[in-house]
């Protein structure tokens, strides 16, 4: 099988499948891929996944502990204030760089009997004719659909009965099978930087200031990252991506001064910003897709289901969809009905996220006052009732598969990951 990107889900994927004995090719455009990024959450979802592959140690040893989620809005007042521990004492979330969940997965690839070839530029899928078998005494079988790789330079690589695309929210290799898909671009986005904490002032919390649904800042605990023994402090801005050349041609001083107004606690990572090219941007895509998969081609990860990350959830659910995927082509010979079997397996439980994250990101990043006005009212109230406080804390740690607070199992297995 070939597998297109080295990031989270391909390099998951990869080791989740050449430890159940397939032959495994990854193919990535990138002719050296270095650690890069900001910080992100690996979820109890995500850090379930890791610990299956035996890289828990190592990533946990360069992350930080999150044990709580608190919103505050402009005055300081508390919007919610969500703990691991309401669900489950053990459960906890992990602050890390990006980067370190890329280091560890693709050294462990590397590590593997994976043959990896850098530098593939793919941009087509090709369909390789086969014959048609048979058993004998019986009727001639369809021939299985394989797939050649077209690089850039037109050069075919494979074929492979089957193909993962797993690279990223901007894949082209969409465009190569006829399932229906809708891609999005949000309006909005955030600006980043990543700053040092040596004093470990943001403890083992990630923390939200906003201001109506036009200013958010995050500090999120980001551990030691890929290199380095200091640790890291992610912060985030909220910024519409036709206001980027606005806010670059207003000066760093007049953030600066907007960012503290509304999170003073951010001042130690503030005054770590001398130049505004320090601070990058991302923007975000809302992938949909009708199904994931063909008969012989599987989307996961970010190509599949890319979201806004309001709720964090980006790099477990391409964890999960790496699980899923390897547990149900172990259970099934064949592989159309195994990739079925995939989507079906995945349909309940990315769309709750990708539902939920369509319905709050307006919430906290928008051009409608009254949004944040509502978000401000009703929030903290649903925050006090029971039910819906378990339920806010379930989808904070990446589990729901629907409002009614049915959680995640492992494809063929009974208990359920937070029982």
């Amino acid at each position: 099988m070939g597998i297109l990107g080295c990031g989270t889900a391909g390099s998951a994927a990869a080791l989740l499948l050449e430890r159940a004995g397939h032959r495994v090719t990854v193919y990535e455009r990138v002719a050296d891929p270095r650690p890069v990024g900001a910080g992100i959450t690996l979820q109890p979802t995500g850090i379930h996944v890791l610990r299956r592959l035996g890289l828990k140690s190592d990533v946990s040893a360069r992350g930080a502990r999150i044990d709580r989620l608190r919103v505050v809005d402009a005055r300081g007042k508390s919007l919610f204030d969500l703990r691991y521990r309401d669900v489950g004492e053990r459960l906890y979330g992990l602050g890390v760089h990006r980067g370190v969940v890329f280091q560890s997965l693709f050294d462990e690839v590397r590590a593997r009997a994976i043959d990896v070839r850098l530098g593939v530029a793919g941009e087509d899928l090709a369909r390789a004719e086969a014959p048609a078998t048979s058993v004998p005494g019986g009727p001639a079988r369809p021939p299985p659909r394989r797939h050649w790789i077209v690089d850039d330079e037109g050069k075919r690589h494979g074929p492979h009965e089957l193909i993962l695309v797993c690279d990223g929210a901007r894949s082209h290799f969409r465009d190569d099978t006829d399932l229906s898909k809708r891609i999005d671009v949000y309006p909005w986005g955030a600006l980043w930087f990543v700053g040092e904490d040596p004093k470990r002032a943001y403890g083992h919390t990630l923390h939200q200031a906003v201001r109506g649904t036009r200013q958010m800042l995050g500090l999120l605990p980001t551990g030691t990252g890929p290199e380095g023994m200091t640790p890291l402090v992610s912060l985030f801005w909220s910024l519409r991506a036709d206001r980027l050349s606005e806010w670059r041609a207003a000066g760093l001083e007049a953030w600066r001064r907007d960012a503290l107004a509304l999170c003073p606690q951010a001042e130690p990572v503030l005054l770590q910003i001398r130049e505004p090219e320090q601070v990058l941007y991302s923007g975000y895509l809302d992938v949909r897709m009708e199904r994931w998969n063909t008969r012989s081609v599987v989307y996961l990860g970010d190509a599949a289901h890319a979201m806004s990350p309001q709720l964090g959830q980006g790099c477990n659910l391409a964890l999960w969809d790496a699980l899923v995927l390897a547990e149900t082509l172990a259970a099934h010979e064949d592989l159309p009905v195994a990739l079925d079997a995939y989507s079906r397996e995945r349909r309940p439980h990315l769309a709750f996220y990708q539902l939920a994250t369509r319905w709050l990101t307006p919430l906290f990043q928008g051009d409608r006052p009254a949004l944040g006005h509502l978000r401000d009212t009703f929030m903290p109230l649903l925050a006090r009732v029971g039910i819906t406080r378990k339920l806010m804390t379930l989808a904070m740690c990446g589990v729901l598969e629907g409002f009614a607070g049915g959680t995640v199992a492992e494809p063929g297995r009974t208990v359920k990951l937070l029982a």
